[in-house]
């Protein structure tokens, strides 16, 4: 499975009817595109335990998985003309926006990440 990670922090600056169109742009392009096997989005949670989250040097808000399949499943989606829609909605609306690609396994599996 390819996981397609996107961590996100609007604008200060964005209207709430801005928000909402990226929300839709980006909801269109995740249900139009057929290789999209789940999606699942967030908002960050801060629990305040000192360690780990006072080091993080970026405070992304949002963050968003996509999975599929696997590669070509994601580069169709990436091809698609919705996801470039949702892309330039990121890009002229984020402060910061960042998407990484991952294969996943189970753990029991991990070993052939190696």
């Amino acid at each position: 499975m390819i996981a397609h990670v996107i961590l996100f922090r609007p604008r200060p600056d964005l209207t709430p009817e801005h928000r909402r169109a990226v929300l839709e742009a980006f909801t269109a392009a995740v249900t139009s595109a057929p290789t999209v096997r789940r999606v699942r989005m967030g908002r960050r949670v801060r629990h305040g335990r000192p360690g780990y989250e006072q080091m993080m040097r970026e405070d992304l808000e949002f963050a968003a998985v996509i999975e599929f399949d696997d590669l070509a499943g994601l580069t169709a989606y990436l091809d698609h003309p919705a996801h470039a829609a949702a892309g330039e909605h990121f890009t002229s609306s984020g402060a910061i926006a960042l998407a990484y690609d991952y294969e996943m396994v189970e753990t029991s599996a991990a070993h052939t990440l190696l």
